[in-house]
């Protein structure tokens, strides 16, 4: 399976990297897959399997953005 690189600056990355630091990016400053604070109530816990599956869909609409980028 040949890499898809994308030339970023005076190097080249791959798409999934790229895609993975969007990822990040996203969640760490919206607080995606964390539950809403909420004044003097306890907000319920997602489970962790479906805090995973919603990181995993985040990171294919990343990796689907950085692929139809224009001009790569």
């Amino acid at each position: 399976m040949p890499e898809e690189l994308i030339a970023v600056g005076s190097g080249t990355r791959r798409v999934e990297d790229i895609a993975l630091d969007l990822m990040k990016f996203v969640a760490l400053t919206s607080g995606y897959g964390k539950p809403p604070a909420s004044a003097g109530f306890q907000a319920r816990a997602e489970k962790p399997d479906d805090v995973v599956q919603s990181l995993l869909e985040l990171y294919d609409r990343c990796r689907a953005a950085v692929e139809h980028t224009p001009g790569k």
